[in-house]
Protein backbone atom coordinates (compact mmCIF):
# COMPACT_ATOMS: atom_id res chain seq x y z
CA UNK A 1 0.00 0.00 0.00
CA UNK A 2 1.04 3.56 -0.73
CA UNK A 3 0.42 5.82 2.27
CA UNK A 4 0.45 9.61 1.88
CA UNK A 5 1.69 11.24 5.09
CA UNK A 6 0.94 14.96 5.29
CA UNK A 7 3.81 17.21 6.41
CA UNK A 8 1.22 19.38 8.17
CA UNK A 9 0.57 17.02 11.08
CA UNK A 10 2.06 13.65 10.11
CA UNK A 11 -1.40 12.22 9.46
CA UNK A 12 -2.15 9.66 6.75
CA UNK A 13 -4.38 11.49 4.27
CA UNK A 14 -4.66 8.81 1.59
CA UNK A 15 -3.88 5.16 0.98
CA UNK A 16 -3.69 3.53 -2.42
CA UNK A 17 -2.75 0.03 -3.55
CA UNK A 18 0.37 -0.09 -5.68
CA UNK A 19 -0.17 -1.47 -9.16
CA UNK A 20 0.52 -5.18 -9.48
CA UNK A 21 2.46 -6.55 -12.45
CA UNK A 22 -0.80 -7.67 -14.04
CA UNK A 23 -2.23 -4.12 -13.65
CA UNK A 24 0.81 -2.60 -15.35
CA UNK A 25 0.65 -5.18 -18.13
CA UNK A 26 -3.00 -4.33 -18.84
CA UNK A 27 -2.35 -0.59 -18.68
CA UNK A 28 0.49 -0.70 -21.20
CA UNK A 29 -1.47 -2.95 -23.54
CA UNK A 30 -4.45 -0.61 -23.32
CA UNK A 31 -2.27 2.46 -23.88
CA UNK A 32 -0.74 0.94 -26.99
CA UNK A 33 -4.15 0.05 -28.46
CA UNK A 34 -5.74 3.37 -27.54
CA UNK A 35 -2.87 5.37 -29.03
CA UNK A 36 -3.30 3.76 -32.44
CA UNK A 37 -6.81 5.21 -32.61
CA UNK A 38 -6.01 8.51 -30.88
CA UNK A 39 -3.26 9.43 -33.35
CA UNK A 40 -5.91 9.46 -36.10
CA UNK A 41 -8.20 11.86 -34.23
CA UNK A 42 -8.14 15.30 -35.84
CA UNK A 43 -6.03 17.90 -34.09
CA UNK A 44 -9.04 20.19 -33.68
CA UNK A 45 -10.91 17.42 -31.85
CA UNK A 46 -7.95 16.74 -29.57
CA UNK A 47 -7.88 20.45 -28.77
CA UNK A 48 -11.61 20.47 -28.04
CA UNK A 49 -11.24 17.63 -25.53
CA UNK A 50 -8.25 19.18 -23.82
CA UNK A 51 -9.91 22.60 -23.67
CA UNK A 52 -12.78 20.86 -21.91
CA UNK A 53 -10.26 19.26 -19.54
CA UNK A 54 -8.98 22.76 -18.66
CA UNK A 55 -12.51 23.96 -17.89
CA UNK A 56 -13.20 20.96 -15.65
CA UNK A 57 -9.87 21.31 -13.89
CA UNK A 58 -10.51 25.00 -13.27
CA UNK A 59 -13.96 24.28 -11.85
CA UNK A 60 -12.32 22.15 -9.14
CA UNK A 61 -9.58 24.68 -8.38
CA UNK A 62 -10.49 25.23 -4.71
CA UNK A 63 -10.62 21.50 -3.95
CA UNK A 64 -7.41 20.89 -5.85
CA UNK A 65 -5.60 23.68 -4.00
CA UNK A 66 -6.68 22.43 -0.55
CA UNK A 67 -5.69 18.89 -1.45
CA UNK A 68 -2.31 20.14 -2.65
CA UNK A 69 -1.63 21.86 0.68
CA UNK A 70 -2.40 18.68 2.59
CA UNK A 71 -0.22 16.54 0.35
CA UNK A 72 2.98 18.59 0.25
CA UNK A 73 2.58 21.48 2.67
CA UNK A 74 2.45 24.61 0.51
CA UNK A 75 0.67 27.47 2.33
CA UNK A 76 -2.98 27.66 1.33
CA UNK A 77 -2.60 31.31 0.33
CA UNK A 78 -0.27 30.22 -2.50
CA UNK A 79 -1.67 26.82 -3.50
CA UNK A 80 -4.27 28.23 -5.98
CA UNK A 81 -1.39 29.71 -8.01
CA UNK A 82 -0.44 26.21 -9.12
CA UNK A 83 -3.88 25.67 -10.60
CA UNK A 84 -3.61 28.95 -12.51
CA UNK A 85 -0.11 28.09 -13.74
CA UNK A 86 -1.18 24.63 -14.85
CA UNK A 87 -4.01 26.07 -16.88
CA UNK A 88 -1.74 28.76 -18.38
CA UNK A 89 0.70 26.13 -19.62
CA UNK A 90 -1.98 23.71 -20.81
CA UNK A 91 -3.91 26.35 -22.75
CA UNK A 92 -0.74 27.74 -24.33
CA UNK A 93 0.42 24.32 -25.51
CA UNK A 94 -3.04 23.59 -26.92
CA UNK A 95 -3.12 26.93 -28.73
CA UNK A 96 0.29 26.55 -30.39
CA UNK A 97 -0.17 22.90 -31.41
CA UNK A 98 -1.44 23.63 -34.96
CA UNK A 99 1.75 25.59 -35.66
CA UNK A 100 4.10 23.30 -33.76
CA UNK A 101 2.72 20.13 -35.37
CA UNK A 102 2.19 21.46 -38.88
CA UNK A 103 3.93 19.84 -41.83
CA UNK A 104 7.23 21.47 -42.74
CA UNK A 105 7.37 22.34 -46.44
CA UNK A 106 10.79 21.49 -47.90
CA UNK A 107 10.33 24.01 -50.70
CA UNK A 108 9.48 23.70 -54.39
CA UNK A 109 11.09 21.12 -56.62
CA UNK A 110 9.75 20.40 -60.09
CA UNK A 111 7.67 17.21 -60.28
CA UNK A 112 8.02 16.53 -56.54
CA UNK A 113 6.09 17.13 -53.34
CA UNK A 114 8.34 17.17 -50.28
CA UNK A 115 7.52 17.79 -46.66
CA UNK A 116 8.31 16.65 -43.12
CA UNK A 117 5.49 15.47 -40.87
CA UNK A 118 5.70 15.25 -37.10
CA UNK A 119 4.40 11.87 -35.95
CA UNK A 120 3.57 10.88 -32.37
CA UNK A 121 6.07 8.65 -30.62
CA UNK A 122 3.48 6.27 -29.18
CA UNK A 123 3.23 5.80 -25.39
CA UNK A 124 4.80 8.46 -23.16
CA UNK A 125 5.61 7.56 -19.55
CA UNK A 126 5.61 10.68 -17.38
CA UNK A 127 7.26 10.38 -13.97
CA UNK A 128 6.42 13.54 -12.03
CA UNK A 129 7.80 15.02 -8.79
CA UNK A 130 5.89 16.28 -5.77
CA UNK A 131 7.21 19.83 -5.34
CA UNK A 132 5.09 21.32 -8.16
CA UNK A 133 2.97 18.26 -8.86
CA UNK A 134 0.60 19.74 -11.44
CA UNK A 135 3.00 22.16 -13.11
CA UNK A 136 5.59 19.44 -13.61
CA UNK A 137 3.15 16.88 -14.98
CA UNK A 138 1.31 19.24 -17.32
CA UNK A 139 4.56 20.11 -19.13
CA UNK A 140 4.55 16.71 -20.82
CA UNK A 141 0.99 15.40 -20.38
CA UNK A 142 -0.91 17.99 -22.41
CA UNK A 143 1.53 18.39 -25.34
CA UNK A 144 2.01 14.62 -25.51
CA UNK A 145 -1.74 14.13 -25.84
CA UNK A 146 -2.07 16.99 -28.33
CA UNK A 147 0.67 15.37 -30.45
CA UNK A 148 -1.30 12.11 -30.63
CA UNK A 149 0.51 10.09 -27.96
CA UNK A 150 -0.99 8.06 -25.15
CA UNK A 151 0.26 8.93 -21.67
CA UNK A 152 0.85 6.86 -18.56
CA UNK A 153 1.46 9.08 -15.52
CA UNK A 154 3.36 7.78 -12.52
CA UNK A 155 3.26 10.52 -9.91
CA UNK A 156 5.32 10.87 -6.76
CA UNK A 157 4.24 8.76 -3.80
CA UNK A 158 3.78 12.07 -1.94
CA UNK A 159 1.23 13.44 -4.43
CA UNK A 160 -0.68 10.53 -6.00
CA UNK A 161 -3.98 12.38 -5.75
CA UNK A 162 -2.70 14.82 -8.38
CA UNK A 163 -2.41 11.99 -10.90
CA UNK A 164 -5.97 10.98 -10.10
CA UNK A 165 -7.18 14.55 -10.64
CA UNK A 166 -5.66 14.51 -14.13
CA UNK A 167 -7.26 11.14 -14.89
CA UNK A 168 -10.73 12.14 -13.67
CA UNK A 169 -10.82 15.46 -15.52
CA UNK A 170 -9.49 14.00 -18.78
CA UNK A 171 -12.00 11.16 -18.72
CA UNK A 172 -14.87 13.57 -18.00
CA UNK A 173 -13.63 15.78 -20.83
CA UNK A 174 -14.17 12.95 -23.29
CA UNK A 175 -10.66 11.59 -23.76
CA UNK A 176 -11.02 8.03 -25.08
CA UNK A 177 -10.50 5.23 -22.59
CA UNK A 178 -6.85 4.26 -22.25
CA UNK A 179 -5.31 7.32 -23.88
CA UNK A 180 -4.39 8.62 -20.42
CA UNK A 181 -3.86 6.41 -17.39
CA UNK A 182 -2.48 7.00 -13.90
CA UNK A 183 -0.53 4.21 -12.22
CA UNK A 184 0.77 4.15 -8.65
CA UNK A 185 3.97 2.12 -9.03
CA UNK A 186 6.97 1.16 -6.93
CA UNK A 187 10.43 2.28 -8.04
CA UNK A 188 11.20 -1.24 -9.20
CA UNK A 189 8.05 -1.52 -11.28
CA UNK A 190 8.66 1.95 -12.71
CA UNK A 191 12.10 0.85 -13.91
CA UNK A 192 10.54 -2.27 -15.45
CA UNK A 193 8.01 -0.05 -17.26
CA UNK A 194 10.84 2.07 -18.69
CA UNK A 195 12.40 -1.12 -20.09
CA UNK A 196 9.08 -2.28 -21.56
CA UNK A 197 8.98 -2.15 -25.38
CA UNK A 198 5.50 -0.61 -25.26
CA UNK A 199 6.91 2.61 -23.73
CA UNK A 200 8.34 4.97 -26.35
CA UNK A 201 9.47 8.00 -24.33
CA UNK A 202 10.10 8.84 -20.67
CA UNK A 203 9.59 12.32 -19.22
CA UNK A 204 11.17 12.41 -15.76
CA UNK A 205 11.45 15.19 -13.18
CA UNK A 206 13.41 14.52 -10.02
CA UNK A 207 16.87 14.18 -8.54
CA UNK A 208 20.14 13.66 -10.37
CA UNK A 209 20.29 10.16 -8.86
CA UNK A 210 16.79 9.49 -10.16
CA UNK A 211 17.80 10.73 -13.61
CA UNK A 212 20.73 8.31 -13.67
CA UNK A 213 18.35 5.49 -12.70
CA UNK A 214 16.05 6.39 -15.61
CA UNK A 215 18.99 6.52 -18.00
CA UNK A 216 20.22 3.11 -16.85
CA UNK A 217 16.78 1.57 -17.29
CA UNK A 218 16.41 3.07 -20.76
CA UNK A 219 19.98 2.31 -21.87
CA UNK A 220 19.09 -1.05 -23.42
CA UNK A 221 16.54 0.60 -25.71
CA UNK A 222 16.63 3.34 -28.35
CA UNK A 223 14.02 5.58 -26.78
CA UNK A 224 14.17 9.23 -25.83
CA UNK A 225 14.27 10.53 -22.28
CA UNK A 226 13.50 14.01 -21.04
CA UNK A 227 15.22 14.67 -17.70
CA UNK A 228 14.64 17.76 -15.53
CA UNK A 229 16.93 17.20 -12.56
CA UNK A 230 17.11 20.35 -10.51
CA UNK A 231 19.80 22.84 -9.73
CA UNK A 232 21.73 25.12 -7.43
CA UNK A 233 20.76 28.28 -9.25
CA UNK A 234 22.80 31.50 -9.11
CA UNK A 235 21.85 35.15 -9.21
CA UNK A 236 24.03 38.21 -9.72
CA UNK A 237 23.10 41.59 -8.23
CA UNK A 238 25.06 43.99 -10.41
CA UNK A 239 26.31 47.36 -9.18
CA UNK A 240 23.52 49.20 -11.06
CA UNK A 241 20.64 47.06 -9.79
CA UNK A 242 17.45 48.46 -8.30
CA UNK A 243 18.22 47.36 -4.75
CA UNK A 244 14.70 47.24 -3.32
CA UNK A 245 13.39 45.28 -6.30
CA UNK A 246 16.33 42.88 -6.17
CA UNK A 247 15.88 42.16 -2.46
CA UNK A 248 12.15 41.55 -2.75
CA UNK A 249 12.42 39.27 -5.78
CA UNK A 250 15.45 37.29 -4.66
CA UNK A 251 14.11 36.58 -1.18
CA UNK A 252 10.94 35.23 -2.79
CA UNK A 253 12.98 33.26 -5.32
CA UNK A 254 15.00 31.66 -2.52
CA UNK A 255 12.24 30.79 -0.06
CA UNK A 256 9.01 30.32 -2.00
CA UNK A 257 7.66 26.78 -1.60
CA UNK A 258 10.04 26.47 1.37
CA UNK A 259 12.92 26.52 -1.09
CA UNK A 260 11.68 23.30 -2.69
CA UNK A 261 12.03 24.52 -6.26
CA UNK A 262 14.36 23.12 -8.90
CA UNK A 263 14.91 26.70 -10.04
CA UNK A 264 14.96 28.26 -6.57
CA UNK A 265 17.75 30.78 -6.00
CA UNK A 266 20.47 29.41 -3.73
CA UNK A 267 23.75 31.09 -4.79
CA UNK A 268 23.57 34.89 -4.51
CA UNK A 269 26.49 36.96 -5.80
CA UNK A 270 26.31 40.68 -4.99
CA UNK A 271 28.57 43.43 -6.25
CA UNK A 272 30.63 44.94 -3.43
CA UNK A 273 29.06 48.36 -4.03
CA UNK A 274 25.63 47.04 -2.96
CA UNK A 275 26.65 44.13 -0.77
CA UNK A 276 26.10 45.65 2.70
CA UNK A 277 22.74 47.23 1.90
CA UNK A 278 21.59 44.11 0.06
CA UNK A 279 22.44 41.81 2.96
CA UNK A 280 20.66 44.08 5.43
CA UNK A 281 17.52 44.19 3.28
CA UNK A 282 17.62 40.46 2.52
CA UNK A 283 17.94 39.43 6.16
CA UNK A 284 15.29 41.89 7.30
CA UNK A 285 12.77 40.60 4.75
CA UNK A 286 13.61 36.96 5.50
CA UNK A 287 12.80 37.55 9.17
CA UNK A 288 9.30 38.68 8.16
CA UNK A 289 8.28 35.18 7.03
CA UNK A 290 5.63 33.46 9.12
CA UNK A 291 6.46 29.78 9.55
CA UNK A 292 3.56 27.60 10.58
CA UNK A 293 0.56 25.50 9.67
CA UNK A 294 0.04 26.01 5.93
CA UNK A 295 -3.74 25.85 6.37
CA UNK A 296 -3.65 29.14 8.31
CA UNK A 297 -4.06 32.30 6.26
CA UNK A 298 -1.20 34.13 7.99
CA UNK A 299 1.39 31.46 7.12
CA UNK A 300 3.85 32.42 4.40
CA UNK A 301 6.35 29.58 4.93
CA UNK A 302 5.10 26.03 5.28
CA UNK A 303 6.88 22.82 6.29
CA UNK A 304 9.23 21.02 3.97
CA UNK A 305 7.86 17.81 2.53
CA UNK A 306 8.87 15.43 5.34
CA UNK A 307 10.92 15.24 8.53
CA UNK A 308 13.71 13.29 6.82
CA UNK A 309 14.07 16.13 4.30
CA UNK A 310 14.30 18.68 7.13
CA UNK A 311 17.00 16.56 8.81
CA UNK A 312 19.00 16.46 5.56
CA UNK A 313 18.70 20.23 5.10
CA UNK A 314 19.87 20.86 8.67
CA UNK A 315 22.86 18.60 8.03
CA UNK A 316 23.73 20.57 4.87
CA UNK A 317 23.46 23.85 6.80
CA UNK A 318 25.72 22.45 9.53
CA UNK A 319 28.27 21.34 6.91
CA UNK A 320 28.23 24.83 5.38
CA UNK A 321 28.79 26.41 8.80
CA UNK A 322 31.64 24.00 9.50
CA UNK A 323 33.16 25.08 6.17
CA UNK A 324 33.17 28.72 7.33
CA UNK A 325 29.65 29.97 6.53
CA UNK A 326 28.16 32.39 9.03
CA UNK A 327 24.46 31.78 9.84
CA UNK A 328 22.46 34.97 10.24
CA UNK A 329 19.12 33.58 11.42
CA UNK A 330 18.70 32.09 14.88
CA UNK A 331 16.27 29.21 14.42
CA UNK A 332 14.60 30.16 17.71
CA UNK A 333 13.34 33.35 16.03
CA UNK A 334 10.82 31.07 14.29
CA UNK A 335 8.98 29.37 17.12
CA UNK A 336 7.35 26.79 14.84
CA UNK A 337 10.77 25.51 13.75
CA UNK A 338 11.46 22.31 15.67
CA UNK A 339 13.92 19.47 15.26
CA UNK A 340 12.21 16.17 14.51
CA UNK A 341 9.49 17.86 12.42
CA UNK A 342 9.25 19.14 8.83
CA UNK A 343 8.98 22.72 10.13
CA UNK A 344 12.24 24.49 9.40
CA UNK A 345 13.26 28.14 9.73
CA UNK A 346 14.74 29.96 6.72
CA UNK A 347 18.48 30.48 6.84
CA UNK A 348 20.92 32.97 5.32
CA UNK A 349 24.63 32.12 5.21
CA UNK A 350 27.36 34.75 4.80
CA UNK A 351 31.17 34.47 4.49
CA UNK A 352 30.73 31.63 2.02
CA UNK A 353 32.72 30.79 -1.09
CA UNK A 354 32.12 28.42 -3.98
CA UNK A 355 33.57 25.47 -2.04
CA UNK A 356 30.90 25.78 0.68
CA UNK A 357 28.14 23.14 0.44
CA UNK A 358 25.40 25.79 0.18
CA UNK A 359 27.10 27.06 -2.99
CA UNK A 360 27.71 23.61 -4.51
CA UNK A 361 24.89 21.26 -3.52
CA UNK A 362 21.20 21.32 -4.27
CA UNK A 363 19.79 21.82 -0.77
CA UNK A 364 16.07 21.92 -1.70
CA UNK A 365 15.11 23.87 1.37
CA UNK A 366 14.78 27.46 2.65
CA UNK A 367 18.51 28.24 2.58
CA UNK A 368 20.59 30.75 0.62
CA UNK A 369 24.25 31.78 0.60
CA UNK A 370 25.34 35.34 -0.19
CA UNK A 371 28.82 36.17 -1.51
CA UNK A 372 30.47 39.50 -2.37
CA UNK A 373 32.00 39.95 -5.86
CA UNK A 374 34.11 42.71 -7.36
CA UNK A 375 33.19 42.55 -11.06
CA UNK A 376 31.05 41.09 -13.82
CA UNK A 377 33.92 38.78 -14.76
CA UNK A 378 34.14 37.33 -11.28
CA UNK A 379 30.36 36.87 -11.14
CA UNK A 380 30.32 35.00 -14.48
CA UNK A 381 33.16 32.72 -13.37
CA UNK A 382 31.43 31.88 -10.09
CA UNK A 383 28.02 31.38 -11.68
CA UNK A 384 29.52 28.87 -14.12
CA UNK A 385 31.44 27.08 -11.38
CA UNK A 386 28.69 24.55 -10.74
CA UNK A 387 27.62 21.08 -11.76
CA UNK A 388 24.16 22.48 -12.45
CA UNK A 389 22.66 24.76 -15.09
CA UNK A 390 18.89 25.12 -14.91
CA UNK A 391 18.31 28.87 -14.50
CA UNK A 392 20.38 31.93 -13.64
CA UNK A 393 19.39 35.55 -13.11
CA UNK A 394 20.79 39.06 -13.05
CA UNK A 395 19.49 42.25 -11.50
CA UNK A 396 20.68 45.27 -13.47
CA UNK A 397 19.41 48.41 -15.19
CA UNK A 398 21.56 47.73 -18.26
CA UNK A 399 19.78 45.39 -20.70
CA UNK A 400 22.79 45.24 -23.03
CA UNK A 401 25.02 44.11 -20.18
CA UNK A 402 22.43 41.56 -19.10
CA UNK A 403 22.34 40.09 -22.60
CA UNK A 404 26.12 40.04 -22.92
CA UNK A 405 26.58 38.37 -19.54
CA UNK A 406 23.73 35.94 -20.22
CA UNK A 407 25.44 34.77 -23.40
CA UNK A 408 28.35 33.60 -21.28
CA UNK A 409 26.48 31.93 -18.41
CA UNK A 410 25.95 28.18 -18.72
CA UNK A 411 22.23 27.84 -18.08
CA UNK A 412 18.98 26.73 -19.65
CA UNK A 413 17.08 29.94 -18.84
CA UNK A 414 18.54 33.40 -18.25
CA UNK A 415 16.44 35.95 -16.39
CA UNK A 416 16.85 39.70 -16.07
CA UNK A 417 15.20 41.39 -13.09
CA UNK A 418 13.04 38.36 -12.32
CA UNK A 419 13.38 34.68 -11.48
CA UNK A 420 11.64 31.39 -10.75
CA UNK A 421 8.99 31.54 -13.50
CA UNK A 422 8.35 29.26 -16.45
CA UNK A 423 6.95 31.16 -19.41
CA UNK A 424 5.16 28.50 -21.48
CA UNK A 425 6.17 30.32 -24.68
CA UNK A 426 9.84 29.68 -23.82
CA UNK A 427 11.72 26.39 -23.78
CA UNK A 428 12.30 24.85 -20.34
CA UNK A 429 15.66 23.13 -20.50
CA UNK A 430 18.68 22.43 -18.35
CA UNK A 431 22.37 21.87 -19.02
CA UNK A 432 25.02 19.84 -17.18
CA UNK A 433 23.53 17.90 -14.23
CA UNK A 434 20.26 19.83 -14.54
CA UNK A 435 19.23 17.40 -17.25
CA UNK A 436 18.56 17.01 -20.94
CA UNK A 437 15.66 17.48 -23.31
CA UNK A 438 13.10 20.26 -23.41
CA UNK A 439 9.50 20.98 -22.48
CA UNK A 440 7.13 23.85 -23.30
CA UNK A 441 7.14 26.24 -26.25
CA UNK A 442 7.03 25.13 -29.87
CA UNK A 443 10.32 23.28 -29.50
CA UNK A 444 8.87 21.21 -26.65
CA UNK A 445 6.77 19.38 -29.21
CA UNK A 446 9.92 18.22 -31.00
CA UNK A 447 10.75 15.85 -28.14
CA UNK A 448 7.27 14.29 -28.16
CA UNK A 449 7.20 13.58 -31.91
CA UNK A 450 9.49 12.10 -34.55
CA UNK A 451 10.06 13.62 -37.98
CA UNK A 452 8.90 11.59 -40.97
CA UNK A 453 9.90 12.74 -44.44
CA UNK A 454 7.58 12.47 -47.45
CA UNK A 455 9.41 12.50 -50.78
CA UNK A 456 6.90 12.01 -53.57
CA UNK A 457 7.46 12.16 -57.32
CA UNK A 458 4.22 13.55 -58.70
CA UNK A 459 5.05 13.41 -62.41
CA UNK A 460 6.95 10.73 -64.37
Amino acid sequence: MLKVISPIDNSIIAERPLARPADIERALDLARRAQRAWRNVALAERARILDRFCDLFEAKRDEIARELTWQMGRPSRYAPNEVRGTLERARHMIAIAPTALADIDAGPKEHFTRFIRREPLGVVLTIAAWNYPYLIAVNSVVPALMAGNAVVLKHSAQTPLCAERFATALLEAGLPHGVFQALHMSHEDTERAIRDPRVDFVAFTGSVAGGHAVQRAAAERFIGTGLELGGCDPVYVRNDANLAHAVENIVDGAYFNSGQSCCGLQRIYVHERLYGAFVDGFVDLTRKYVLGNPLEAATTLGPVVRTAAADTIRAQIAASIEAGGKPVIDEEEFTASRAGTPYLAPQVLLDVDNSTPVMREEIFGPVAGIMKVQSDEQAITLMNDSAYGLTAAIWTSDADAALSIGDRVETGTWFMNRCDYLDPALAWVGVKDSGRGCTLAVVGYEHLTRPKSFHMRTQL
